[in-house]
Protein backbone atom coordinates (compact mmCIF):
# COMPACT_ATOMS: atom_id res chain seq x y z
CA UNK A 1 0.00 0.00 0.00
CA UNK A 2 1.13 3.62 -0.73
CA UNK A 3 1.21 6.46 1.62
CA UNK A 4 -1.34 8.34 2.12
CA UNK A 5 -1.99 12.04 3.18
CA UNK A 6 -4.27 13.14 5.95
CA UNK A 7 -4.48 16.94 7.03
CA UNK A 8 -4.91 17.09 10.69
CA UNK A 9 -6.93 20.26 11.77
CA UNK A 10 -7.02 19.98 15.35
CA UNK A 11 -7.08 22.26 18.20
CA UNK A 12 -5.80 25.54 16.03
CA UNK A 13 -3.04 23.91 14.09
CA UNK A 14 -2.81 22.10 10.87
CA UNK A 15 -0.82 19.91 9.23
CA UNK A 16 -0.56 17.11 6.76
CA UNK A 17 0.75 13.78 7.61
CA UNK A 18 1.36 10.98 5.25
CA UNK A 19 0.79 7.32 5.91
CA UNK A 20 0.84 3.32 5.54
CA UNK A 21 -2.80 2.98 6.09
CA UNK A 22 -6.00 3.18 4.13
CA UNK A 23 -7.81 6.78 4.12
CA UNK A 24 -11.07 5.58 5.71
CA UNK A 25 -8.92 3.57 8.55
CA UNK A 26 -6.51 7.47 8.63
CA UNK A 27 -9.87 9.78 8.63
CA UNK A 28 -11.84 7.45 11.16
CA UNK A 29 -8.66 7.55 13.70
CA UNK A 30 -9.26 11.08 13.12
CA UNK A 31 -13.10 11.45 13.35
CA UNK A 32 -12.55 9.43 16.95
CA UNK A 33 -9.66 11.78 18.32
CA UNK A 34 -11.69 14.95 17.22
CA UNK A 35 -14.43 13.23 19.56
CA UNK A 36 -12.46 12.40 22.32
CA UNK A 37 -10.97 16.70 22.44
CA UNK A 38 -14.74 17.54 22.32
CA UNK A 39 -15.61 15.02 25.05
CA UNK A 40 -12.34 16.33 26.92
CA UNK A 41 -13.15 20.33 26.37
CA UNK A 42 -16.82 19.59 27.94
CA UNK A 43 -15.98 16.91 30.53
CA UNK A 44 -13.07 19.74 31.68
CA UNK A 45 -13.77 22.94 30.66
CA UNK A 46 -10.29 23.52 29.73
CA UNK A 47 -9.53 26.10 27.00
CA UNK A 48 -5.73 25.25 26.31
CA UNK A 49 -5.07 23.32 23.58
CA UNK A 50 -1.65 22.32 24.74
CA UNK A 51 -3.86 20.60 27.91
CA UNK A 52 -6.47 19.74 25.75
CA UNK A 53 -4.43 17.36 23.09
CA UNK A 54 -2.29 16.03 26.30
CA UNK A 55 -5.77 14.93 28.65
CA UNK A 56 -6.82 13.65 25.17
CA UNK A 57 -3.75 11.82 24.21
CA UNK A 58 -4.28 10.59 28.20
CA UNK A 59 -7.42 9.84 27.59
CA UNK A 60 -6.73 7.44 24.52
CA UNK A 61 -3.85 5.92 25.92
CA UNK A 62 -6.38 4.70 28.65
CA UNK A 63 -8.53 3.30 26.34
CA UNK A 64 -5.76 1.10 24.77
CA UNK A 65 -4.82 -0.16 28.01
CA UNK A 66 -8.67 -1.24 29.00
CA UNK A 67 -8.55 -2.90 25.48
CA UNK A 68 -5.42 -4.81 26.05
CA UNK A 69 -6.88 -6.25 29.30
CA UNK A 70 -10.00 -6.98 27.38
CA UNK A 71 -8.60 -8.78 24.34
CA UNK A 72 -5.62 -10.12 25.97
CA UNK A 73 -2.19 -9.04 25.99
CA UNK A 74 -0.42 -7.26 22.59
CA UNK A 75 2.90 -7.16 22.23
CA UNK A 76 3.66 -4.15 24.19
CA UNK A 77 6.84 -3.63 22.55
CA UNK A 78 5.12 -3.11 19.19
CA UNK A 79 2.64 -0.50 20.86
CA UNK A 80 5.19 1.42 22.00
CA UNK A 81 6.99 1.26 18.68
CA UNK A 82 3.77 2.55 17.17
CA UNK A 83 3.49 5.10 19.20
CA UNK A 84 7.53 6.64 18.80
CA UNK A 85 6.45 6.17 14.99
CA UNK A 86 3.27 8.37 15.09
CA UNK A 87 5.37 10.70 17.23
CA UNK A 88 8.28 10.66 15.18
CA UNK A 89 5.88 11.51 12.21
CA UNK A 90 4.13 14.29 13.98
CA UNK A 91 7.09 16.16 15.05
CA UNK A 92 8.31 16.41 11.40
CA UNK A 93 5.37 17.19 10.21
CA UNK A 94 5.66 20.54 12.64
CA UNK A 95 7.59 23.50 12.04
CA UNK A 96 9.86 24.31 14.31
CA UNK A 97 12.98 22.82 16.16
CA UNK A 98 11.87 19.31 17.52
CA UNK A 99 10.41 19.74 21.29
CA UNK A 100 13.49 18.62 24.01
CA UNK A 101 11.91 14.76 25.30
CA UNK A 102 13.64 15.64 28.43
Amino acid sequence: MGKNDLRIDILGTSFFIAADEDPEYLEGLLKRYHAVIENTKKATGLADPLKIAILAGFLLCDEIEKAKTRAGQPDSREVEQLTLDLIARIDEALPGPPPSRE
